[in-house]
Parts: structure tokens; sequence; C-alpha cells
């Protein structure tokens, strides 16, 4: 069931959006060569704590997931698991996925993402980055009540697959407030047949998953982390957005 958010609760999201922004800024400052996945965790969580919130990933799902940020390595897409011996290197593009929830008291959900370059990367990861934060800036441009996602969906999918990337296909965007996810599933592809009329009120996690070679991937062992089949690098970014009378807010804005 879809849930269209009242003008307090989305000042509530406000607030809690632009903190998570100026946490994952911070912690993108940080990724550096030598630094590890854990480090870049360990000073999410703190800073979400000190912020008066919490993090919204951690324990969260079966396995619960042990971290606060998702740390994804080159070709994992999402949902990487921090590890104090996974150190980052020259030349790497890592992913950071977070969530909080604001305040920490009945509080109310935010979540994004970006996807940073470790040092100097290749010009292709670059382009990838680029073509991802880009696909996510389309979104932005078109969500506003009576458009159809599946319009938006269009645009990008065409966007990307022109730029000769691939858009993943069984992980997708989702509403967002009183839980990390709800409803409704926002898919970044054309999926014939499905129509989402957007409303006001609407908060949406939108989040384009981007991959240099074939859009196919598969979970590890862990549970959890999702990685390409051809071992081909991804990229991911993502912002909570609002849909408001005459467009959209981006909830997690600077």
């Amino acid at each position: 069931m879809i849930t269209l958010k009242t003008t307090e609760e989305i000042k509530i999201l406000r607030q809690g959006g632009k903190l998570l922004n100026e946490i994952l800024t911070t912690v993108g400052s940080m990724v550096k060569p030598g630094v590890t996945t854990l480090d870049l965790d360990k000073a999410a969580e703190k800073m979400i704590y000190a912020a008066g919130g919490l993090p919204a990933f951690k324990h969260f799902g079966e396995p619960p997931f042990p971290g606060t940020l998702c740390t994804s390595l080159n070709s994992e897409v999402v949902h990487g698991i921090p590890k104090a011996e996974t150190v980052l290197a020259e030349g790497d593009i890592i992913s950071l996925d977070i969530g909080m929830k604001y305040p920490s008291d009945n509080g109310l959900y935010t979540d994004m993402a970006r996807t940073f370059p470790v040092g100097h990367i290749d010009p292709e990861s670059l382009r990838l980055i680029e073509v991802t934060r880009k696909a996510l800036e389309i979104i932005e441009s078109r969500i506003a009540p009576g458009v159809d996602w599946t319009d938006i969906a269009s645009e990008v999918q065409r966007f990307v697959e022109s730029s000769g990337f691939g858009v993943v296909r069984s992980l997708v965007g989702h509403g967002v407030g009183h839980e990390v996810h709800e409803d409704p599933q926002l898919p970044n592809y054309v999926i014939n047949n499905y129509h989402l009329r957007l409303k006001e009120g609407m908060v949406l996690a939108a989040e384009p998953m981007i991959t240099a070679g074939h859009y196919n991937v598969t979970t590890l062992k862990d549970s959890w982390t999702v990685r390409t089949v051809d071992n081909r690098r991804a990229a991911h970014f993502e912002d909570t957005f609002a849909v408001t009378k005459n467009g959209c807010e981006v909830i997690t804005a600077e």
C-alpha cells in the first residue's frame, strides 16, 4: 500500500535528509587508498548517532545486515558488507548506500547512495559514474504529479543503454518514509503493463543501478552482496524525493 506523506512528515524527512547528505558527503571525503570499508562504516555510524538518528540498515532483514553502510566495491552493485579486511586501492570505485531514521524516537526514514572513485580511475569507470549520476538527474527532472513512472523508466533505460551500459533488472527503487522499504516499486527499465501514476505526497527512493557490462547480477553466499555476473563494474546513485504540487523536492539535498 502506498502511503502519502503529510506536510509535517515531509518537514521531518527534509530535516533528516539534509543531515544524511552531510554525513554521506563527509564519509565520501574519507574515500582514499588504504582506508577499509569498516573504517567508513564506523565513521558513518558515529555521525548518525551524533545527529540524533538511528542507522536504517543495521540489523535489517534476514540474516540481519551487520553494517550501517552498504559498501559495494567495483563489481559489487549493492549491499556490500563493510569489513576490516576490505582495503580500498587506487583505481577502485565504491558505492556507499546509507539510510537513517530521524529523529531516533518515532522518526522517519531517508535513503541515499553515491559511487566514489578511489584516487585516479580508468576512463570507463569515470564515464560509468557520470552516466549513473545523469540517470538520477533525469529522474529528478521528470518527477511530478500525474507522470507515469514507466515514462521516467523508459527515458532512463534509453539514455543508459545508448551510453553503452546496462540497467539492472532485479533491483529497483522504492517508497520510503515510515519504513526503509515501502511501496511502490520503482524500476529503472520498462516493464510491460506496469504503470504507476505519481501523486503529490509520495516519497520515493529512486536509485539507478548501472553496469559497465551485462545487467545480470548474482547474490553472494553472505546472502547480501549483489555483484555483476560478468564481474564488470557497477555504479549506484540514489536520492529520496518528495512529489510536490509542481514537481519534486530532493529530500536528501545539501
